[in-house]
């Protein structure tokens, strides 16, 4: 009978040992699905597209090649956007120069779509409102740079005047003087109203415009604006 009893006795102690044990995993299991929740992956954003103006090929080209209209002064962030839109109309683009003048901070090297575009600056060989722009073995062209700050209705005007292939051989700051000349306000100084500061920094989709078909590059329009 003691013999008996003690096996009980362990048995029951095993029992309850086991009982414990499961009970602190399942806590452990519980605390552990309220500490670590699963977070869900957030929706990936679409870069706006670059707001951009340029002559068909085959138009007389005068100074410039057209117009870009960047949202910030920042190199690292608005290359990689012209550039997608650039590199399957001109082929790649390898090279760019600009004036430091407006640019706080210009990189040596930016990353874009599947390569890396080469940036230098001069002074005073470029233009301070001019981008230059080179594609290997293709061709070079001058964009007109409209401030980030620069109002709709101005940046309308000024990427009209640039693409235009009947427009006057202006430089990109003679042609930003001229329309400020014209109109009586500086084109930076004229603010957004809300809605359209929305749009302008990205609030809206992006889209594309493009006036009649002109003979000219492959058929592309005359005026091309993409992100207005």
């Amino acid at each position: 009978m003691p013999h008996t009893g003690f096996h009980a006795g362990s048995f029951s102690a095993r029992d309850e040992t086991r009982a414990a044990a499961e009970a602190a995993r399942r806590r452990v299991r519980i605390m552990s699905a309220t500490l670590y929740p699963t977070v869900p992956h957030p929706e990936p954003v679409a870069a706006p597209a670059a707001r951009l103006a340029l002559k068909t090929d085959g138009a007389s080209r005068g100074l410039l090649d057209g117009a870009w209209w960047p949202r910030s002064r920042d190199l690292l962030s608005e290359l990689p956007l012209l550039t997608d839109v650039l590199d399957p109309l001109w082929g790649r683009i390898t090279r760019v120069a600009v004036n430091p003048k407006y640019w706080p901070v210009i990189p040596r090297h930016v990353p874009v779509a599947g390569h890396v575009v080469r940036v230098g600056w001069f002074t005073p060989e470029i233009d301070p409102h001019k981008l230059l722009l080179l594609s290997y073995g293709t061709g070079r062209w001058d964009l007109l740079i409209i401030p980030p700050e620069t109002g709709a209705e101005s940046a309308a005007r000024l990427m009209a005047a640039a693409s235009d292939p009947d427009g006057p051989p202006l430089t990109a700051s003679a042609l930003i003087a001229a329309d400020e000349a014209r109109h009586g306000v500086a084109s930076t100084e004229e603010p957004l109203d809300p809605d359209e500061a929305w749009e302008y920094e990205g609030g809206a989709p992006a889209i594309v415009t493009a006036v009649p078909r002109q003979p000219g590059r492959a058929g592309l329009p005359s005026r091309l604006i993409v992100g207005l």
